[in-house]
């Protein structure tokens, strides 16, 4: 058997579905560029929050405090601030 043939109507009802469909997709494009574009610009303050965050998980507080708390007794000392300072263990 043939297939049906269809209507004009029925074609201007298909491309208007998908002329919808396509409005749809364009503006979730876009919103997702907006957002793209929000973070670009927010990179170096959210690159310094995760930098600092993983000295922080990292125990670097800790290592650096303890670093500079180390005296002089082993080795010679290479820089000093007040009571702390650096050591040259070579």
């Amino acid at each position: 058997m043939a297939a049906a043939a269809r209507t004009t109507a029925e074609v201007r009802r298909e491309i208007e579905s998908e002329r919808e469909e396509l409005a749809s997709a364009v503006e979730e494009l876009r919103e997702a560029a907006d957002l793209t574009s929000i973070l670009r610009s927010k990179l170096p303050v959210l690159a310094a929050g995760g930098a600092g965050l993983g000295f922080f998980l990292a125990g670097g507080v800790g290592a650096t405090m303890r670093l500079l708390a180390r005296r002089g007794r082993e080795g010679r000392a290479m820089a000093k601030a007040g009571r702390f300072s650096l050591v040259d263990r070579s």
